[in-house]
């Protein structure tokens, strides 16, 4: 009777984790259930990072929240990503891709696009920070708007709300390289409030 119900239980598993990573219409793969930080690890300050209302709250000290689920391996090179976004005023946040978990710091590995409607850094949302930066910002504080990041090949694309913000071709002599790696969200400071919802990647060819 136990193996029976061994069986059952890791059946119903496979279904899940099957069901989860099934492509919507457009091709695209949620990584947020809606329900639970399943999939994501929280670095140094755990409790930064929060469900409230169907959505993940940045809200703490400094930490990261790495995507580590089963979609592509959480090792994404050529991408699509989609989420929603709020800002609280006076908020930062970031989006990294090809980067990968680490216990404290800000990442190392990987690029970050910027979240930021009205905080001191005078960098923007839009900005592929430190490499092509955005002084103007695309949209405003409390409200959702729609963060679509495309990786491919040797170009990132940052678009908000369906209007590109930037576009950065990597040039032969770039000290930072685009790879791959996972996705992670960023808890800047305890002051920034940030709500994330709707978390789709849709993998691209190599």
């Amino acid at each position: 009777m136990k193996r029976i119900v061994v069986v059952c239980v890791m059946a119903a598993m496979v279904a899940a984790c099957a069901a989860a990573e099934t492509p919507d219409d457009e091709g695209f793969i949620s990584l947020f259930d809606g329900k639970s930080l399943d999939g994501w690890k929280a670095s140094e300050n755990q409790k930064t990072f929060s469900i409230v209302d169907g959505k993940i709250q940045a809200h703490g000290p400094r930490s990261h929240l790495f995507y580590v689920g089963p979609v592509g391996n959480h090792d994404f090179k050529n991408f699509e990503l989609k989420l929603e976004v709020m800002t609280r005023p006076g908020s930062n946040s970031g989006v990294y891709f090809h980067t990968a978990y680490q216990d404290r710091g800000w990442p190392g590995r990987g690029f970050e696009c910027q979240v930021n409607a009205t905080h001191k850094d005078w960098k923007k949302t839009g900005s592929l920070y430190n490499i092509v930066n955005n002084r103007k910002a695309p949209h405003g504080d409390n409200e959702w708007w729609t963060y679509h990041i495309i990786v491919n090949g040797k170009t990132v694309t940052t678009k908000v709300n369906g209007k590109t913000v930037i576009e950065w071709t990597q040039p032969a002599d770039a000290k930072r390289k685009l790879g791959h790696g996972t996705i992670c969200l960023q808890g800047h400071d305890p002051k920034s409030i940030v709500l994330y919802r709707n978390i789709r990647i849709k993998p691209l060819p190599d």
